[in-house]
């Protein structure tokens, strides 16, 4: 054991030599083993930083949380011009699911509208997203009230002209005055706050509650109808814990099929999305996003391979001397096949140190250009980076190692002479 201590401490010593003594030819054959390590790097943090940032999206969210409505999480089998055909859920048939589906923890029903302006004096926040819901998303979705409430059941029901503002909002419109039971204008009509959601900071789809305005869903109804093809809507239900999940996707999906009286033989006019799904969803994605960055990388990382097979090739020839006395002091062909395969494994792993740390600098800069979205370098990918990088220099000094360590002695010293 010590002798193998003793002989990667002098293959940490030639690598470093050969980096000194030779700093062009080495730093052009590590060039490959660097950008092949920081490509496969970039592309899985990237790829893992995406993951977070769009399974933080849903953290709010209960996987076992259904959204039904006329477009699908995922892929279907039902032809495009069939479901451009598929008519939105509607109000009442929220309703009738509340009433009619057991085992429902909370409901709420929520409408697509554009973007609104909003005004305050002579203050306007423009491209304002709106969110139309009922009272039962706030015991749907996790967020935080910082100012006020969220409008209640009755004002739910009746459509109050009342609104809760994210925070950039209110910061935007008010300042450092208080919101609460000031009027605002949208939609032609005075609003009044009631209620500030607490800060979130923007991500990298702008998909923060801040830029937001909630209002209850028939206040919007009353103005642009059910009909209106410019919106989409939503039934959201939440199950009880502890529901068969199965189960109950059937009793949902069966209960709104019975209200639309469809048929057995006919498709359902709806999907019916879970949380849960969608994150598979991602997972699927981004596992394809990793496998074709890793193919692209992975050319990168045998154009290395060849620079450090190259690296040692020229190594075991200058080196021929040493080889040569080394066997005739009684050095064993093991003893000189571990020095140069440790030698060729730390080069490589040098190069791909160097490819993290360029990772990890590019990430720090990234992060400061996309607000809150944070680009993180994982400890499970340096490992893997350092991984391999190691296994690409054992790959590519096996073969130069080989060729040293059955160099017939007295040929070596009388070749290096």
């Amino acid at each position: 054991m010590l002798l193998y201590l003793r002989v990667l401490k002098e293959s940490f010593f030639f690598a470093l030599n050969a980096l000194r003594n030779n700093k062009l030819r080495t730093f052009l054959s590590l060039l490959g083993v660097t950008i092949g390590i920081f490509s496969i790097i970039a592309v899985l943090a990237a790829v893992d930083s995406l993951e977070r940032e769009v399974k933080g999206s849903l953290s709010s969210l209960d996987n076992s949380t259904v959204i039904l409505m006329k477009y699908s999480f995922g892929a279907t089998d039902i032809p495009q011009w069939k479901r451009e055909q598929f008519p939105n859920v509607s109000y009442d048939e929220y309703q009738h699911l509340t009433r009619s589906v057991p085992d429902v923890e909370a409901s709420t029903f929520a409408q697509g509208v554009p973007d609104e302006s909003i005004k305050y004096k002579d203050i306007t926040s423009t491209g304002v997203s709106v969110m139309p819901i009922t009272s039962g998303f706030y015991d749907i979705e996790e967020f935080e009230i910082s100012e006020g409430r969220f409008f209640n059941e009755s004002e739910s029901a009746s459509g109050a002209s009342v609104i809760v503002m994210g925070y950039e909002i209110a910061n935007n419109l008010f300042e450092n005055t208080n919101p609460l039971g000031k009027q605002v204008r949208m939609y032609g009509r005075r609003l009044t706050v009631i209620g500030v959601l607490e800060k979130q900071g923007s991500g990298l789809f702008g998909n923060s509650r801040d830029g937001q305005v909630m209002v209850p869903v028939n206040l919007t109804r009353r103005i642009f109808g059910d009909n209106n093809k410019s919106i989409f809507a939503q039934i959201i239900l939440k199950p009880e814990d502890g529901v068969d999940n199965d189960e109950f996707l059937a009793v949902v999906e069966q209960q709104l099929r019975n209200y639309r009286g469809l048929k057995p033989d006919e498709v359902s006019t709806f999907f019916v999305n879970q949380v849960q799904g969608f994150a598979d969803t991602i997972d699927v994605i981004t596992g394809q996003l990793n496998v074709i960055g890793l193919i692209i990388s992975g050319f990168s990382l045998l154009v290395g391979g060849f620079g450090i097979a190259n690296i040692m090739f020229v190594s075991v020839k200058e080196r021929t001397n040493l080889i040569g006395i080394q066997k005739s002091l009684g050095a064993k062909n093991r003893f000189i096949l571990s020095q140069f395969l440790f030698e060729a494994i730390i080069l490589s792993v040098i190069g791909g140190l160097i490819g993290l740390f360029f990772v990890w600098l590019i990430s720090l800069i990234a992060s400061q250009f996309t607000g809150d979205f944070e680009f993180v370098l994982s400890p499970t990918n340096i490992f893997i980076g350092t991984a391999v990088s190691a296994i690409i220099g054992l790959i590519s000094g096996i073969i130069p190692a080989i060729s040293a360590s059955r160099l017939d002695p007295v040929e070596a010293i009388r070749t290096g002479m």
